[in-house]
């Protein structure tokens, strides 16, 4: 008996492909009746907390949530073999991003319903980096100086997805681009952005003057201002790497893409 086993009987699911995991989360590809799904098993706070969001988008710019129950998500699994890594990394990096700044509008947009309770505000999200600067100063204090500017007077208030990037935006043959996997944020919504920035990869987010291009594709599609989308993306560059820091992982790429945006906002 797996772990999947009393929900596919509870749900009258049937497997549809190999068992996967993230650091988060179990997934098995089932299908309902016809209709393809996923069903995801949380096994962190925040992936409950993106369940949560994930419903309240109610399958506007997102995948629909079918079933939901405990640590348990059954949710509309993406149809299609278009992928916006693979645009970036094929000459179509600006329609890419034009693509996640349409999905990001779509799911900004205000619900009529109240969004669920317990979305993380991002100081308390930008913790790991307060820890890297303290402990590794550097581009990681120069960052966190930066956040605390931006923390403390925060413009455009919304609620967030939290991790937007090329990987999270799938393509459905009926229903287009949607987003999954959110992490359930509250915020200014420039930090949506800036994640795109760092994707779909280091080699592609360190190319000569992308960063620079793609910023132009995004404060133009998304209405945002080029110097306080440059700090935002100099705020997350640092906190990835503060991630990738406690995970035992190499930051050099995501420090690289810093001081790429740091040197696009000091020229102006």
């Amino acid at each position: 008996m797996t772990r999947f086993d009393p929900w596919l009987a509870e749900w009258g699911l049937v497997p549809d492909g190999a068992p996967f995991e993230t650091h988060a989360a179990a997934l098995l590809p089932v299908r309902l009746g016809e209709t393809p799904a996923m069903l995801k098993l949380a096994v962190s706070e925040e992936e409950r907390r993106g369940a949560e969001l994930l419903a309240w988008y109610g399958g506007e710019g997102a995948v629909q949530v079918l079933e939901k129950a405990d640590e348990a998500l059954l949710m509309e699994r993406a149809v299609g073999v278009r992928s916006l890594a693979g645009m970036a990394r094929s000459g179509q990096d600006d329609e890419a991003t034009r693509i996640l700044c349409d999905v990001a509008a779509r799911l900004h947009e205000p619900r009529d319903e109240e969004p669920p309770e317990g979305l993380a505000p991002l100081p308390l999200w930008f913790r790991s980096l307060a820890v890297a600067a303290n402990r590794h100063a550097g581009p990681y204090a120069l960052a966190a100086a930066v956040a605390e500017e931006l923390l403390e007077a925060p413009q455009d208030l919304t609620v967030l997805h939290g991790d937007l990037h090329h990987g999270n935006v799938l393509f459905d043959d009926a229903r287009g681009w949607l987003a999954i996997d959110p992490k359930g944020l509250i915020g200014e919504r420039g930090y949506d952005f800036a994640n795109m920035l760092c994707n779909p990869d280091p080699r592609t987010a360190t190319a000569p003057d992308r960063l620079v291009r793609q910023l132009e594709v995004i404060c133009e599609a998304a209405g945002l201002e080029r110097a306080r989308q440059l700090m935002w993306t100099i705020t997350y560059c640092a906190l990835s790497a503060s991630w990738t820091l406690e995970g035992g992982g190499d930051p050099s790429p995501k420090l690289a893409l810093l001081e790429i945006a740091a040197e696009a906002l000091e020229a102006g």
